[in-house]
């Protein structure tokens, strides 16, 4: 039997990467999905590529109206929401003393506020229609530890941590599940930025970086986003109901807690 058979679900940054695998996976078990995404025509791209069971809606988590729109656009098409993937992020690095404001603001708005405030937005159409739901978040492996270039980007996944927790206890007396997933090092289009960034700061060849840390991996490689759709398909099914407020990590080893 398919788990989310019968399930709605809108997944932020879902156009590509680990928001496209999200998207796929849940199909497969069943749900409708809307692909919510910044990037328009990839958006509209993806959902055509995975067929009528998605269908593509222009999300920018940095604006509040945008938010709203989307989510109300969502519900009118699908007819409610059970299901919400926060995963839209950006990735940024620098030494503490080449930290910049406008940067720094811009990730937060991204990684954080922008889970804040797509869950609220959530939250209140799953209260309202009184039968609760599901939330992931997308935590890191950056939010359990600090790193010399990405105080910035740990921060922001720090903080993804802390929101999950605190929402998780907050809205699971509405019968709204809170949880969060934090994945380790994700081969794709996300990690070539990353290791620029390692090339620019750590004077290595292109490529380098994203070698190391594949072979640092106690699973022997860098993780895929398929490997981390078994953890959301589970986190939105009915098999997760009793587990609140919890970062799980799927990183092949990389961190324990």
């Amino acid at each position: 039997m398919m788990q989310l058979a019968g399930k709605t679900a809108l997944i932020t940054g879902a156009a590509r990467g680990i928001g496209r695998a999200f998207a796929a996976a849940y199909i497969r078990e069943g749900a409708r999905v809307a692909i919510a995404d910044i990037d328009k025509a990839r958006a509209a791209q993806t959902a055509q590529d995975l067929g009528d069971a998605a269908w593509s809606v222009n999300m920018d988590v940095t604006d509040q109206s945008s938010i709203d729109r989307a989510v109300e656009h969502t519900i009118r098409h699908l007819g409610h929401i059970d299901i919400l993937i926060n995963n839209a992020a950006l990735f940024t690095a620098a030494p503490i003393v080449e930290i910049d404001r406008d940067d720094f603001a811009r990730v937060f708005d991204v990684n954080v506020s922008g889970p804040l405030f797509v869950m609220q937005a959530v939250a209140r159409h799953m209260i309202a229609r009184g039968k609760g739901g599901k939330i992931i978040n997308m935590a890191s492996q950056a939010g359990r530890r600090g790193e010399p270039l990405v105080a910035v980007y740990c921060a922001t996944k720090a903080a993804v941590i802390s929101l999950t927790q605190s929402a998780g206890l907050d809205l699971i007396r509405h019968g709204i599940n809170v949880n969060a997933i934090s994945p380790g090092v994700v081969d794709g289009e996300h990690w070539d930025g990353v290791d620029a960034f390692f090339a620019k700061y750590e004077n290595k060849q292109p490529g380098q970086k994203k070698k190391e840390v594949g072979d640092a991996v106690p699973f022997g490689r860098m993780g895929t986003p398929e490997d981390l759709t078994g953890m959301a398909v589970f986190l939105a099914s009915d098999a997760a109901k009793y587990i609140v407020a919890q970062t799980y990590n799927v990183d092949g080893g990389q961190w324990m807690s």
